[in-house]
């Protein structure tokens, strides 16, 4: 069964890639982290690029998972304009804290990644990129999609800092189609 088509999402930064992955409390029906497989997969189609081998087990799927709903939070707080919690804080800071993946430049000016590359090491990766989202210059454009019926979060990195919608491919349309049905 399909609920929908395919579209490009850009949240514009690595820790809100992680996002649309699912997410226990409010997002199961989405979930797409249920092995640690799933982790490595995730990886591999992230902004992080092709040739990162992660090691995953079930014990740094949990992590990952927990770590997706401090960002979850995180984000939407960031969204609002509100305050930051204290307990996502503390998981961002305590995967942060882990050594992150090791990247090496190749002599054709490409980017791999150095072997033995862990999952904590993925985690570390993605919360410093939240540290520096959360922190940076466009901390104040991190916004979530304007349809009422949509859960994505995303950086505004527009230079008018106007972008409302997830995707205009599938959000703004669905808007600009209901707002010239309502005018006919």
């Amino acid at each position: 069964m399909t609920y929908g088509r395919s579209f490009l999402f850009d949240p514009g930064a690595l820790c809100l890639e992680l996002l649309p992955t699912g997410g226990a409390e409010r997002y199961p029906r989405f979930e797409s982290l249920r092995e640690p497989t799933d982790l490595r997969a995730w990886a591999a189609e992230s902004r992080l690029g092709a040739g990162l081998e992660v090691t995953v087990d079930e014990r740094e799927l949990a992590a990952a998972h927990a770590l997706r709903a401090a960002l979850w939070s995180l984000a939407e707080a960031r969204a609002r304009g509100a305050a930051l919690a204290p307990e996502p804080l503390a998981v961002v800071n305590a995967a942060a804290a882990a050594p992150p993946l090791a990247a090496r430049l190749l002599p054709d000016g490409t980017r791999a990644w150095s072997g033995g590359a862990t999952a904590s090491g993925l985690l570390s990766t993605v919360a410093r990129d939240a540290i520096d989202l959360f922190t940076g210059p466009y901390a104040h454009r991190i916004r979530a999609c304007g349809a009422d019926n949509c859960f994505l979060v995303f950086v505004d990195t527009s230079r008018a800092g106007r972008r409302r919608w997830c995707s205009m491919e599938r959000c703004g349309n669905r808007h600009k189609v209901r707002t010239h049905r309502a005018r006919n």
